[in-house]
């Protein structure tokens, strides 16, 4: 538990020093980030107990609940009865899951910013930073289970973050990226959840 714990903490401290594969920067780490990794460490260790506590008593379990009517239906069902039964890939799925569609909610909500005239210089970035805070965790366990929307995924998401350099916003072709992320990511909540 210890080594677990301490490892998370280090992951957490490299902050912006840290890439994502394709070379795009990583968000920092926020308690949910935090606690996802925590569980992560814990079912890949075999520590199936450990990792129910950190799921039962941890802020990724809140917001699961707090955002239980866009999720698939059952998913912390699903979630706990994995961790219970202690099946790795059954837990992996459903945290997968939960951040795909939070960061689809992400871009839906920046799209519909975009549509009501908000500066793509401004609020382009901040949607941006979260989508990828989210996506980034999960994106190996989508690129395993659909490479194609794995890759389209960071295509729009590098042409998002193209409409958001300063002195060349584009809110119509960031609104366009954004639409794109969440048809992308909505696809892969709709198959993976069945």
């Amino acid at each position: 538990m210890t080594r677990v714990l301490a490892l998370a903490a280090l992951l957490a401290l490299a902050g912006p020093a840290a890439a994502h594969h394709t070379g795009v920067y990583t968000p920092k780490d926020n308690a949910i980030t935090t606690n996802f990794k925590a569980l992560k460490f814990s079912v890949q260790a075999g520590k199936f107990d450990v990792a129910r506590r950190l799921f039962d008593e941890g802020p990724l379990r809140a917001e699961m609940k707090a955002r239980a009517t866009a999720l698939p239906k059952g998913l912390e069902a699903r979630a706990q009865t994995a961790l219970a039964a202690g099946d790795g890939p059954g837990v992996e799925r459903a945290l997968m899951l939960f951040f795909v569609a939070l960061a689809r909610d992400l871009a839906i909500e920046g799209e519909r910013q975009l549509g009501a005239g908000a500066d793509a210089a401004v609020v382009g970035p901040r949607f941006l930073e979260a989508i990828w805070r989210y996506y980034n965790l999960v994106d190996f366990a989508v690129g395993q289970r659909d490479a194609k929307a794995s890759v389209a995924m960071r295509l729009a998401y590098d042409d998002a973050e193209g409409a958001t350099k300063p002195g060349a916003a584009d809110r119509v072709r960031l609104r366009e990226a954004l639409g794109r992320m969440a048809h992308i990511l909505g696809g892969v909540v709709q198959t993976a959840a069945n």
